[in-house]
């Protein structure tokens, strides 16, 4: 005869059945409403039998299946899916002398043969320092995440100088220019270029299947580069890109007459864009005949983004969006990047999805203070 009996009332039933199967719970309240489900006696006779299943199953042991029969049969259900607070009190092995140590150490450079700092680096240098006697680098990450610190982490940028007038003035112009109104007549365009490896696969990759990742071989056949050029309509979500097997001044200036055509309606057509040596009005003049370079200058204003400051250019973050869901991947021929790009652009377009630019010439006299010559 058994000791602890479970017998569930059709609510207890009903709230455990949505416990286990509905929602975000947690594990140890979904097993224990399994257990209690399996071991009520209103639904099952042979409890022994039943319980050895449940261990099976469940893989647990038959102790906790009589500890959850304990607590449920002498205290209720609601004790069971409580979980009583722990009265053992555990020693901090970080303190505040360790935690600032370790945020000092993980900011120094990393050591010799490694190019940054990992967390079981930093838990092996703090216990070699005589910081602590023992520490795992999974308590190292917890006084990261704490302090928002990620020392494996680096990110990319360019750095402008600490103070000039040319950066400053140059970005403000280009801010003024993000805040104007949309108008049909004087669109604001974005333009960047980008090159982009054409690469082979040297052996046939393996297809996802059942249970299996896709596989690709590591060695890759290389067939050259090209080159894509993007403009975006930021206020209406447009976009016009063009591959190009070179990144000469005449490729630049056949754009440009690309977008003058698509935007025959504009009186003036503004056009951010980074000053490289390829985008320059002399261009025009070395692809076309003087009457038709002259004709299309006309129709631009070109607003040139400083040096060191391309991520005031708009058309990157198109750039970013098409690498990140087209180009991040093998491809072989110019034709077949041509096709990729010609879709992704189709559908971006037919989305609108535009840009919200929010960075002012307030939010710039704030937070790039140090770039402003002091007076």
């Amino acid at each position: 005869m058994k000791k602890y009996k479970v017998t569930l009332t059709k609510e207890e039933r009903e709230e455990l059945d949505a416990l286990s199967s509905k929602g975000k719970q947690k594990a140890q309240n979904v097993l224990s409403a399994l257990i209690l489900l399996a071991c009520d006696e209103g639904q099952h006779q042979h409890v022994r039998s039943i319980n050895e299943t449940i261990a099976r199953v469940l893989n647990v042991s038959m102790k906790t299946i009589d500890r959850v029969k304990k607590q449920f049969v002498e205290e209720g259900l609601e004790a069971v899916m409580t979980r009583k607070p722990t009265s053992r009190v555990f020693a901090k092995k970080v303190d505040g002398d360790l935690e600032a140590r370790l945020i000092a150490l993980s900011c120094s450079p990393a050591p010799e043969g490694h190019a940054r700092w990992t967390l079981r680096l930093l838990a092996d240098k703090a216990i070699e320092l005589n910081y602590v006697d023992e520490i795992s680098y999974e308590t190292v990450r917890r006084t990261f995440k704490k302090n928002l610190l990620k020392p494996w982490k680096q990110e990319g940028w360019v750095i402008p100088p600490k103070q000039s007038s040319d950066f400053v003035a140059q970005m403000e112009t280009v801010l003024d220019v993000y805040k104007q109104p949309y108008d049909p007549l004087y669109p604001v365009l974005c333009m960047d270029e980008s090159p982009k490896q054409l690469i082979g696969e040297s052996r046939t990759p393996i297809p996802a299947g059942p249970g299996r990742a896709a596989r690709y071989d590591y060695e890759y056949v290389r067939n050259g580069t090209c080159n894509i050029f993007i403009a975006t309509e930021p206020l209406m979500g447009k976009r016009l890109v063009k591959v190009t097997e070179t990144r000469k001044k005449q490729d630049w200036s056949r754009f440009l007459a690309d977008i003058a055509s698509k935007y025959k309606h504009a009186e003036k057509i503004t056009l951010v864009m980074d000053n490289l040596n390829t985008h320059a009005p002399g261009s025009l003049y070395e692809t076309y005949a003087p009457e038709i370079a002259k004709a299309l200058l006309d129709r631009f204003d070109f607003v040139y983004t400083p040096k060191h400051g391309s991520w005031l250019n708009m058309a990157e973050i198109e750039l970013r969006v098409l690498s990140g869901q087209c180009l991040n991947r093998r491809i072989e021929q110019i034709a077949e990047v041509r096709r990729e790009v010609a879709a992704w652009e189709r559908e971006r377009n037919n989305k609108k999805a535009t840009i919200n630019w929010q960075f002012t010439t307030a939010d710039s006299r704030i937070k790039l203070k140090h770039l402003y010559p002091s007076i």
